[in-house]
């Protein structure tokens, strides 16, 4: 645009040439004439306008020249002071804000998981938890998350919650299949423990009733005698020695709970167990086998469980969000009242840095940059100065000529 305005300004004086050596020959080379001397005015006029705005005129120091590399820091303080005044206050940020619905928007994306914008989401999501996960020290990162775990487990006391859990598991008879199982793990114990009862019952027994061979009677005794006692008390619900164990796992509850002794041991085996080191060696295993698990489904997010379960999970978030009108309200107002905090509490930062930014610029950066944006548009207008001020010519000369 710079070299056709250019052109039009040479053209107009290759005509006014013309026509100032032909104008003997006839009288409309003097309209021809008038029409290319003016248009040189106007041209070379808008010329210089369009010219000092970015730089010297022909490289001349001429005053109110290159205005805008000499009113730079000027220009970035007007520019941020626009932009406060006009973009971040609330109230433009809150009336802007209530006539966009984000949440349907938002809802409508995300609820299309298959195609390609949900899959680079999906893809996006797990390549920066998997970055992250690679980035940081595994170990120290696992450290950081067991000290973590273990800092809330020493803040919680167990004691009073196995005590609820238990009395909970009492009322609603859930504890009966672990009872049961219990018993049935018993007399299993026993049967592979036949041979250790009857060498203690052999050895306890006195000479004469090993040398009578009664110890050995004695000892099948016993243990048919066990047999059919932890049988009797699976198979009869209330058999007295079951009632004797649900009394003792009642007064076990409520000690658990209200005994400041029995709460107090609680306390300290689980301090002890958290101290253990086998315990955190156990769970630095655990970490590192989960991080390296979590990398590779969220490297490959199509071909595991995390890719499916990120699919369906962005997919039922944007259905909800696209559907729930009152869901809607409430992520709307809540975007609204962000956009509005931030304007409040950083909208001067954020002008502060636009105004360093723009004062960081050199000038010619300033001038290369604004002259990118907006010289088209003022190329035009030295083409407009160069066809107005060549119309006007020739309406001044008509009117010279009958004047």
């Amino acid at each position: 645009m710079r070299r056709v305005a250019t052109g039009l300004l040479v053209s107009m004086a290759g005509l006014f040439a013309l026509a100032r050596a032909m104008l003997e020959t006839h009288p409309a080379w003097g309209y021809v004439m008038a029409f290319a001397e003016a248009a040189m005015v106007g041209g070379l006029a808008d010329w210089f306008a369009v010219t000092a705005l970015f730089r010297h005129p022909l490289g001349l120091p001429i005053p109110h020249t290159a205005i805008i590399p000499e009113n730079k820091d000027r220009i970035a303080d007007t520019m941020a002071n626009f932009l406060r005044s006009n973009f971040l206050t609330p109230v433009v940020v809150a009336r802007r804000m209530r006539a966009m619905n984000l949440a349907k928007a938002a809802g409508e994306f995300l609820s299309r998981p298959k195609q390609g914008e949900g899959s680079r989401i999906r893809s996006g999501a797990g390549g920066i938890l998997a970055e992250v996960l690679e980035s940081l020290d595994p170990e120290r990162l696992g450290g950081q998350v067991r000290a973590g775990l273990l800092h809330q487990l020493e803040k919680l006391e167990v004691s009073p919650l196995l005590g609820q859990m238990l009395s909970g598991a009492i009322a609603d008879k859930r504890h009966l299949p672990l009872l049961d199982s219990l018993i049935r793990w018993a007399g299993l114990t026993l049967e592979d423990n036949e041979d250790m009862v009857r060498q203690i019952i052999h050895e306890k027994a006195n000479s004469v009733v090993r040398w009578t061979g009664l110890d050995e009677r004695l000892a099948n005794s016993v243990i048919d005698g066990l047999y059919r006692l932890l049988a009797e008390v699976l198979v009869d619900p209330d058999h007295p020695l079951r009632n004797k164990i649900e009394e003792g796992l009642e007064t076990l509850a409520r000690d658990l709970q209200h005994d400041e002794e029995i709460r107090a041991k609680v306390e300290g085996m689980k301090n002890d167990l958290l101290a253990n080191p086998a315990l955190a060696a156990w769970w630095m295993g655990v970490w590192e086998r989960l991080r390296l698990s979590l990398i590779g489904s969220a490297r490959n997010p199509g071909e595991g469980a995390l890719g499916g379960q990120l699919s369906g999970m962005i997919g039922e978030l944007g259905r909800a969000l696209r559907d729930d009108p009152a869901l809607q309200d409430q992520v709307n107002r809540f975007a609204r009242r962000t956009a509005v905090g931030v304007a409040t509490r950083y909208g001067g930062q954020i002008v502060q840095l636009v105004s360093e930014t723009v004062r960081r610029w050199d000038a010619k950066t300033v001038t290369a940059r604004i002259e990118g944006a907006v010289s088209r548009d003022l190329q035009f207008i030295r083409l407009n100065g160069t066809l107005v001020g060549g119309l006007v010519g020739v309406i001044i000369h008509f009117i010279s000529e009958f004047v």
